[in-house]
């Protein structure tokens, strides 16, 4: 979730980004790709929702159904940890900004009624599991944690133009920005998480190479490597891997392997 966290916090702080109008009965994009046996569906997910939207149903739902397998970015622990080693063993010292970065938007999801709960990781994960459906992770927790170890400080809000007027709070800046980002999600516009992904890019390079670029990379090589064994695989990452220039799609592309829309509107492809 922290990945797009950061880049929505950053879009707060920038003029450059407008909320879009997205057309009416979409769904949240999801992608295919496939040869003579092996089908890996890749869906797009959207961390925390208000819980309103009826999101997986229709082809979402039929193409979990067809699957033999969930693949999410990682497992996070639920309920009590049995005997695994503590987190502090892990030395995670995150910089101070980007813990604050989180932190901020994270309560701006909050005060919009977005829960980690009614995320579409976490429903996805509840109905694999009610269903005895196998469940895997693209990383460890542990791989993530040391991840977040070596995060660069992230950049600053970005201060007003000269003589410009102050309209809204950071936070109110971020809710809204959390909001439109929902909204975008849940009607299958990319282009919302393509202009986000380019202010992270800009504003702080390294942090971008490590959340997407890098990791994007590696989980295309993954799924090309899955497509060597037959089976139906559906595999869920955050909205934001989907899309941009460094999207999981595009690494695909460049592996040989082509990917397909398959809800529309085709928006933003990839």
């Amino acid at each position: 979730m922290v990945n797009l966290l950061v880049a929505a916090a950053l879009a707060a702080a920038s003029p450059t980004v407008a909320p879009t109008s997205p057309p009416p009965n979409a769904e949240p994009a999801m992608f295919v790709v496939r040869d003579a046996d092996t089908t890996i569906y890749i869906f797009g997910t959207f961390h925390a929702l208000d819980g309103e939207a009826r999101w997986f149903d229709n082809q979402v739902r039929d193409a979990f159904e067809q699957s033999n397998e969930l693949v999410l970015e990682t497992l996070v622990p639920e309920g009590p940890a049995p005997a695994r080693q503590p987190i502090s063993a892990l030395s995670v010292t995150p910089s101070a900004s980007f813990l604050a970065t989180t932190r901020m938007a994270i309560n701006a999801g909050r005060a919009q009624g977005m829960q980690v709960d009614n995320g579409a990781d976490m429903v996805l994960r509840r109905t694999a599991e009610e269903e005895g459906k196998p469940v895997e992770g693209l990383e460890t927790i542990e791989s993530q944690l040391a991840m977040f170890n070596k995060m660069p400080s992230t950049v600053e809000a970005a201060s007003p133009r000269p003589g410009a007027a102050i309209e809204k709070s950071p936070m109110e800046s971020l809710s809204r920005v959390m909001t439109d980002m929902q909204s975008a999600w849940k009607h299958g516009d990319q282009n919302v998480f393509v202009r986000m992904l380019g202010q992270l890019e800009q504003s702080s390079p390294a942090t971008y190479r490590m959340l997407f670029t890098e990791r994007n990379g590696h989980w295309a090589d993954w799924i090309a490597a899955r497509m060597q064994t037959p089976g139906t695989v559906f595999v869920a990452v955050g909205a934001g891997h989907l899309a941009g220039k460094d999207s999981v799609l595009v690494r695909l592309a460049q592996l040989g392997i082509e990917s397909r829309r398959v809800n529309p509107p085709a928006l933003a492809h990839p």
